[in-house]
């Protein structure tokens, strides 16, 4: 098969494009590459909804999708509309000419038999391993173990590494995992780190009203659901406000337990000095965290982030913002200096260390300086954007 850049079909089901911030930049840098690139994604619920778009170049198929709900049989019917509906619009895309490249975006761990059907007609199958699953659902649905669902999980993804021709890894941990358990040879395993798209986070002057009175601003950023540790944060919170009420904090962003935390901060008293703003435009978002003093990454230790690269810490550095997060191996590559780390799940010292960065505004400015040096150096999409070329080569050369 040649390596010249031909089509490239892109699969992702967890969020719309380009609104999935990773695949849109995979897919511009694919482009620009010379690759002819399509994309087969769940349509949005506020935005990218339209079923079809060519968008800078890059066509977007999208289909209807209602997201899980009732526990892990809700994410068996979501996962099988979604499979269904990405099968039917790889055959029409394949209809209209060859396919010399299809690359997965987990989770689900379930596309590889799109690939598979698309692989009988010589297209190379890239693996672009977004989520460990099986430490997923052990996060997600800790209370049900290491059950027949967890088996039938751990076995989907062998059978994606076993059709996998190039896996793309988000981090050294993930890579680790696909050489290890995945029996993936090393040259084969290609380090594609998340980055922030530099120009969506430049700073605008601090807005002190965003404090709403008080002298600090603390903020959250990213999805909530019910491994994102938004409960250990409010719960830290109301250690901290024992101690001081000198802090407003806003928690930007939504997801599957949005209201469950809303609720949570009402009963622990927190609904005066906390403010939930669901997902607002950039320009907000980027106002937001131009005056926050501290952003907050609380994610509790568990399998699955113990080894997962949190995009909300590489969008504070973006925005030369110190961040408090828990004692995590892949936070540690990411942050590096510009955080300051609480021992696993420990909501008490998570304050104190808070606490102790609002109290020290030339530390807060150290730290906020060394992760904008990380994320525009070692950490930068230009790095990222010549390993996922170097995988296609790999693929495109089999």
């Amino acid at each position: 098969m040649s390596a010249l850049p031909g089509k490239a079909l892109i699969l992702v089901e967890n969020l719309s494009v380009p609104f999935d911030r990773r695949v849109w930049q995979e897919s511009q840098t694919l482009r620009d590459a010379g690759w002819d690139v399509h994309v087969i994604c769940p349509q949005g619920t506020k935005r990218d909804q339209e079923p079809y778009v060519e968008l800078d170049g890059v066509k977007i198929h999208r289909y209807p999708l209602a997201a899980a709900t009732g526990g892990p049989k809700g994410y068996v019917k979501e996962y099988g509309t979604a499979l269904w509906h990405t099968m039917r619009l790889a055959r029409k895309i394949a209809k209209a000419g060859r396919i010399d490249v299809v690359h997965a975006c987990n989770p689900p761990d379930l596309l590889f038999l799109v690939a598979k059907m698309l692989k009988r007609k010589g297209t190379r199958f890239v693996f672009d391993q977004h989520d460990l699953c099986p430490e997923l659902y052990l996060s997600r649905f800790a209370e049900r173990g290491e059950d027949l669902l967890y088996r039938g999980v751990c076995r989907l993804e062998q059978a994606t590494y076993r059709a996998a021709d190039v896996v793309i890894s988000t981090n050294e941990s993930y890579r680790e995992a696909a050489i290890t358990r995945g029996n993936m040879a090393p040259d084969k395993v290609f380090v594609v780190r998340s980055a922030p798209v530099i120009e969506r986070f430049r700073q605008v002057g601090p807005e002190p009203a965003l404090k709403k009175g008080k002298p600090h601003l603390l903020c959250y950023l990213g999805v909530m659901g019910p491994q994102d540790g938004v409960d250990y944060a409010l719960r830290s919170l109301a250690h901290l406000r024992k101690e001081r009420e000198d802090w407003h904090a806003v928690f930007v962003g939504s997801g599957d337990t949005f209201d469950e935390m809303v609720a949570l901060a009402k009963r622990l008293g927190l609904d005066d000095i906390v403010e939930f703003t669901g997902r607002i435009p950039d320009e907000d978002l980027v106002r937001y965290l131009s005056t926050a003093d501290v952003c907050l990454s609380p994610d509790p230790h568990n399998p699955l982030n113990n080894v997962s690269t949190m995009n909300k810490v590489m969008e504070y550095m973006a925005m030369s913002r110190p961040i408090v997060s828990f004692e995590l191996r892949e936070a540690r590559v990411s942050a590096g200096d510009a955080a300051v780390y609480a021992p696993a799940n420990d909501e008490l010292e998570f304050a104190r260390l808070t606490a102790r960065l609002l109290d020290d505004p030339e530390e807060r400015e150290r730290m906020g300086k060394l992760g904008k040096e990380r994320v525009e150096g070692p950490l930068a999409w230009t790095n990222s954007q010549k390993a996922l070329l170097a995988a296609y080569d790999a693929a495109a050369s089999i």
